[in-house]
């Protein structure tokens, strides 16, 4: 059983989340996304559960370790994690749907301790042909609260039964274990080289509720690519200038 924790979010498009924990409680969180602790929280850094869970991580985009922060005091106390890029953290109680919810790789963020992540479904997507990044979802199991990232805006649709809704698979959050999933060609030689959009998209069929992101994080990092251009041999800058462009050039370069 999941512990019981209590949350608050702060923020509007670059959010955090502080969670508070009584003696004993605990949470977990994907590593690096910690921003602030009190004293008594104990961190408690392993695989969750043996290697295979490691491994089992990695495949859905997250660190092969979890960390577990742990109130050992006796006194309540309070820990936060961020978000990683600009957007909102929604919020998943696992008892409303019905202990399980599946989500996008790299959206998950922190969970009430007792929850378990796990891959649920991979696609490669045509990566030999396409260059595609697959398509891979977790599971996260349990019946407590549970937040999860998503880029930019935060869409909740509700399906009846038997509606269906056509998504780009980046833009895809979290939805119901209700919900029925494939992923299907876009189809069309036009279609394909110069819709401007995925090569495949997600076929969502209710009943059930689904989360949409409007800007997923590797669209975000492509329009960041196509608006700088430079030469590490010390040629001609051109795209972004200024103090700024030196900037995203040093973190596009590693420098």
């Amino acid at each position: 059983m999941a512990d019981v924790i209590d949350y608050t979010i702060y923020g509007d498009d670059l959010q955090l989340v502080e969670v508070e924990l009584d003696s004993g409680e605990g949470v977990r969180a994907e590593a690096g996304t910690m921003t602030y602790m009190e004293d008594d929280i104990e961190m408690q850094t392993g695989t969750g559960g043996g290697l295979f869970k490691g491994f089992k991580r990695m495949l859905t985009g997250e660190s092969f370790f979890i960390t577990t922060f742990l109130n050992t005091g006796r006194q309540k106390r309070h820990v936060a994690f961020a978000a990683p890029y600009p957007g909102k953290i929604v919020p998943f109680d696992l008892d409303v749907f019905n202990g399980q919810v599946l989500c996008q790789k790299d959206s998950f963020l922190c969970a009430a301790r007792g929850t378990e992540i796990e891959v649920a479904f991979t696609k490669k997507l045509g990566a030999g042909l396409f260059g595609g990044e697959g398509f891979i979802l977790q599971r996260l199991t349990g019946d407590g609260m549970v937040f999860v990232h998503a880029g930019g805006t935060v869409i909740e649709k509700e399906l009846g039964p038997g509606e269906t809704l056509r998504v780009d698979t980046g833009c895809i959050v979290a939805f119901a274990t209700t919900v029925g999933y494939d992923i299907k060609f876009v189809g069309g030689f036009k279609n394909a080289l110069f819709g401007g959009e995925g090569l495949f998209l997600a076929t969502l069929t209710g009943p059930g509720k689904v989360y949409l992101q409007s800007l997923p994080f590797s669209r975000l990092v492509d329009r960041i690519k196509q608006g700088i251009t430079f030469s590490k041999g010390g040629g001609e800058t051109r795209g972004v200038d200024g103090i700024g462009g030196d900037l995203l050039k040093n973190i596009i370069s590693g420098g």
